[in-house]
């Protein structure tokens, strides 16, 4: 009996690291990010409680609204595209083609670099001096115009280009583990019944995807919430506030400006769009499969 009791208690003492670990250093720091938000701590952490007024400035703050603004239009944008070039992607590796195993790797590379540096890179591609307008140009076509970065109206789709290139990759990977666990017969039985491929991958394939899309759509999802590498090494914000994101607010008002309070508001707003996300996918992943299951 005793020898039992120590193999049960085993696994819990071998994990009580990692238990402690994410009980103090995530859980305790988010419960201490809440409460700074509904204190006025500024240059320094107090315990004044204020109450909500942290909230209400944020949500009075002009530049917070365009940030959330600007975050909802990036994230449609950068997740339907991902979704749409992934998924064409894997269908056009799906067909066997020939160097597979090099199409997938230069698909899937730039998911494996930073988002630093994709920004760093796209932001010396779109300088209207130095990259893609400046070379164009020097072989004759002097009206084309690629500076995105540098127009307001046009910014925010410029960082969107470089997340798409970036992120396009980790779709068709996850699509294309999708599409390879289709059943051929289904295939069989659509060329006997002389059904379009197209019919197939609408009707049939992408209902036979869901758990894939759905995956994707969570992972992407909280990459356009806590977006702010890609956003500051390619337009730092600008121009202007016309690629401002969430996650450079609770930086600038952080380290820049001093208010701890509003930050740590910021990050808790962050916080609950983030479990708002997470919360009906770990829902539909595990509870309703187990009551199913049940």
């Amino acid at each position: 009996m005793a020898t039992r009791t120590l193999r049960s208690a085993a696994p819990v003492v071998a994990l009580s690291p990692t238990i402690l670990i994410v009980l103090f250093a995530y859980v305790g720091t988010m419960g201490w990010t809440i409460w700074m938000s509904f204190t006025g701590s500024r240059l320094l952490p107090v315990n004044s409680f204020v109450g909500t007024q942290q909230y209400e400035r944020l949500f009075g703050d002009p530049r917070w609204l365009v940030s959330i603004q600007n975050m909802a239009l990036f994230g449609v944008l950068f997740i339907g595209f991902c979704l749409v070039l992934g998924f064409l992607l894997a269908v056009a590796i799906d067909q066997r083609v020939r160097g597979e195993d090099g199409l997938r790797t230069i698909f899937l590379y730039p998911h494996a670099m930073s988002f630093i540096v994709t920004g760093l890179v796209w932001q010396w591609m779109m300088n209207p001096t130095l990259g893609i307008q400046e070379a164009v140009q020097a072989m004759g076509w002097e009206s084309f115009r690629f500076d995105w970065v540098v127009r307001r109206d046009m910014a925010i789709y410029a960082v969107v280009i470089a997340g798409v290139w970036q992120s396009a990759g980790l779709v068709m990977a996850l699509m294309l583990a999708g599409l390879r666990g289709v059943d051929e017969d289904l295939w069989k039985a659509a060329r006997v019944d002389g059904i379009p491929a197209w019919r197939v991958y609408t009707s049939i394939v992408l209902p036979l995807l869901k758990p894939m899309i759905i995956t994707s759509v969570v992972l992407l999802s909280i990459a356009v919430v806590k977006v702010y590498d890609l956003v500051v090494a390619l337009t730092n914000g600008g121009p202007g506030t016309s690629t401002a994101v969430p996650a450079k607010y609770v930086m600038d008002y952080l380290f820049e400006r001093q208010n701890i309070g509003l930050a740590a508001a910021a990050s808790t707003v962050l916080l609950v769009t983030v479990l708002c996300v997470l919360a009906p996918w770990i829902y539909a992943e595990y509870f309703r499969k187990e009551r199913g299951g049940a």
